[in-house]
């Protein structure tokens, strides 16, 4: 595949990222609300090159949060579409651990679905609602704050 210029290939650059949708047994769900810009969003962040998917995601959770979580399924795939950011993210419940503020986030709360239409950004509370609504893995992409929006 050519670049526009057409004089010589393009290669896609990608990062990957991964997020917990950590979801207790009462169906509260585990978000915090990041440092760097003020959004309330699943714990998560980039997925090293040394480590699965599924190790990546217990370590950003308890990185950002303090709790130790076991990874039930991968439920959804969304791609930024501006940004070119691939995020995997998995239910997951909680095992152990205390709450805590890092360098990450400003708050950590266990909210209930409503609250993360409420507070979230589409492309991020959609995440955590395709998580806890069945077992099916979605597939979506977005603009950086709304789904289906191609730039």
């Amino acid at each position: 595949m050519s670049n526009s210029t057409g004089d010589k290939p393009s290669t896609p650059l990608h990062s990957v990222s991964v997020a917990g949708a950590v979801i207790r047994e009462d169906g509260r769900m585990l978000v915090i609300k990041r440092r760097d810009n003020g959004n309330w969003e699943p714990p998560g962040g980039v997925l090293e090159l040394d480590e699965t998917p599924e190790e990546g995601v217990v370590r950003e959770v308890l990185e950002e949060t303090g709790i130790h979580v076991e990874v039930e399924q991968l439920t959804g795939v969304y791609k930024n579409m501006t940004r070119g950011i691939v995020a995997l993210v998995f239910r997951c419940k909680p095992s152990s651990g205390v709450e805590i503020i890092t360098s990450e986030s400003t708050a950590i709360e266990w909210i209930t679905p409503d609250q993360a239409a409420d507070r979230m950004t589409e492309s991020y509370a959609i995440r955590l609602l395709d998580a806890e609504i069945d077992n099916k893995t979605h597939v979506r992409f977005h603009n950086g704050r709304h789904l289906n929006k191609r730039i």
